[in-house]
């Protein structure tokens, strides 16, 4: 046989004998990785029963779910109370209205005066949002004795009240710039600085807005089957 047939026979032999062991090495290497992810899928359901199984972690879930329970029956009772809604009361309505709950702003106004109806505007859009305070509004012409008794002598007049005294109170638009063309936020951070209702929390606020506003009309007319609605 010719020397350089029998060199190239014996080349191809020892590349083919490489290749071999290559592709043996690599099978060897494919079933190493399952053999690995099999392991980690193993761990990883036997640390999620653990978890499952955690008494702190089921402490924490049974302590969430109470405090949305406790949350909830409190949002109901406010509503119950007439929270939520912006109404108008007569000067006998006065002292059970603002006795009845820990926190109430009621705006004094006159049908014919301008201002009274841009704070109207302002404190209707507010009190969906803050169920924490009742919004009332009283005919300061129709309630002379309380007007004489607080010393309500500029309207509008924003009285604000704490478990039936009055702590504060909004005279005209001299704490919101002395113009027309306030905004109701401005009046809501004013609200929430002079402590009478709590800043709301950013997150989802339209969609949570959107549910107490449904779950208002829920129990209110489970409570009031008779009441108009607006």
């Amino acid at each position: 046989m010719d020397p350089n047939t029998v060199k190239s026979t014996l080349s191809n032999l020892a590349f083919g004998n490489v290749m071999a062991a290559a592709a043996r090495d690599y099978q060897k290497e494919l079933l190493s990785q399952d053999k690995a992810q099999a392991s980690s899928s193993i761990n990883q359901e036997v640390d999620l029963d653990e978890l499952m199984d955690d008494p702190e972690l089921e402490k924490l879930h049974a302590d969430r779910i109470a405090a949305l329970k406790k949350e909830a029956e409190k949002r109901e009772a406010l509503v119950k109370q007439r929270h939520g809604e912006y109404r108008e009361i007569t000067e006998g309505d006065f002292l059970g209205e603002v006795t009845s709950s820990e926190k109430v702003i009621c705006h004094f106004y006159h049908q014919e005066f301008y201002r009274c109806k841009i704070m109207d505007k302002h404190l209707k859009s507010l009190a969906p949002r803050h169920l924490d305070a009742k919004f009332i509004k009283l005919d300061a012409e129709n309630a002379p004795f309380f007007v004489a008794k607080l010393g309500v002598k500029t309207l509008p007049c924003v009285i604000l009240f704490r478990k039936g005294i009055a702590v504060d109170r909004l005279v005209g638009f001299q704490d919101l710039g002395g113009k027309d063309d306030f905004t109701t936020k401005a009046l809501e951070v004013l609200l929430i600085k002079k402590g009478i209702i709590s800043e709301k929390k950013e997150v989802a606020d339209d969609e949570d807005d959107e549910y107490h506003e449904n779950r208002y009309r829920t129990v209110r007319s489970s409570s009031n089957p008779d009441s108009d609605s607006e």
